[in-house]
């Protein structure tokens, strides 16, 4: 008897989980919580600096000064130029490139060899750096040997000053960017229309139904929550775009392109004003957050109505 109820005992203790086995889940989880670390600090820094008056040229008169960077905002032209351009370009990029990668996912729909091909050709301007893919579209719209100039005099455009210009250089910039990141809402795009079931689109084709149709009410409601994730990741890039427009105008002629990242570069290197710089940054943030979120609850409304909840 005594022995059973060692048994007994025996099973009901809990069995000692090896060492790497408990510490494993913590172990894998250690990249992402260095992740966040470095996210953090530099977050809080960038807080930190934004609530002083912080003039690397006036350094005896550092201090708090608290939330006036971010109320002298608000009667600075310069601010409200800044934000009407950030959202200027964000809309232009996001919307062209929205376009252009459905429409060219539509047609490379179909698994074909041709089609592999050509999605392989058309992904390489994403393996270029957006700085150096500013360069050369500097050098190819130089109005006295640029490729692109003498193209665009060919079809009577005389002297096209492409980003020297304050009326077409935010087109020259779209251009570029439109160029570059065009392939990755198509990567996305191609891969939410191939994973879509086949038998609404195979039962519309015996019904006769019409491409526009199909279109429409079938392959764009399926497709939704595809177009908002690749909708919100170029919406995240472009509002926060510093490469391309740095490398092309630095921000000009003038104030035209002067956008969030580049304003705020030029406050903490140019004019050392480190307290405005970083209050730029946290403005930036607070803007990129709003929008994220509402892309994000559109996405999850989405996903809930799919499931049959909403």
């Amino acid at each position: 008897m005594a022995t059973d109820a060692m048994v007994a005992e025996h099973k009901r203790a809990p069995a000692k989980r090896p060492f790497m086995r408990v510490a494993l889940p913590y172990l894998l989880s250690l990249p992402a919580l260095l992740v966040c670390i470095g996210i953090i600090i530099p977050f809080f820094t960038a807080i930190y600096y934004s609530l002083q008056r912080y003039n690397l040229a006036f350094p005896q008169m550092r201090g708090f000064i608290w939330f006036q960077n971010y109320i002298d905002f608000f009667s600075d032209p310069a601010f409200w130029n800044t934000i009407r351009v950030s959202l200027l370009y964000t809309v232009f990029t996001v919307g062209i490139e929205l376009l252009l990668g459905l429409g060219i996912a539509l047609l490379l729909r179909r698994r074909t060899l041709l089609n592999d091909v050509m999605s392989l050709l058309l992904i390489m301007p994403l393996m270029i750096a957006p700085a150096i893919a500013a360069l050369m579209w500097k050098l190819m719209t130089n109005p006295n040997f640029g490729i692109l100039s003498y193209l665009a005099s060919l079809i009577g455009l005389e002297d096209f000053r492409w980003a020297s210009s304050p009326s077409t250089a935010l087109l020259t910039v779209v251009l570029v960017d439109v160029w570059v990141y065009t392939p990755f809402m198509m990567i996305l795009l191609l891969a939410g229309l191939r994973a879509l079931p086949r038998q609404p689109f195979e039962a519309a084709e015996l019904d006769g139904v019409p491409w526009t149709f199909v279109f429409f009410r079938i392959t764009l409601p399926m497709l939704t929550p595809y177009i908002i994730t690749a909708a919100l990741f170029r919406m995240l890039e472009s509002i926060q775009q510093f490469d391309i427009i740095y490398a092309m105008t630095q921000g000009g002629p003038g104030d035209t392109l002067m956008v969030f990242q580049v304003q705020s570069y030029l406050e903490r290197f140019q004019y050392t004003n480190v307290g405005r710089s970083a209050a730029l940054l946290m403005v930036l943030w607070v803007i990129t957050f709003i929008l994220s979120n509402i892309f994000i609850k559109q996405w999850l409304k989405l996903r809930e109505q799919a499931r049959g909840v909403g």
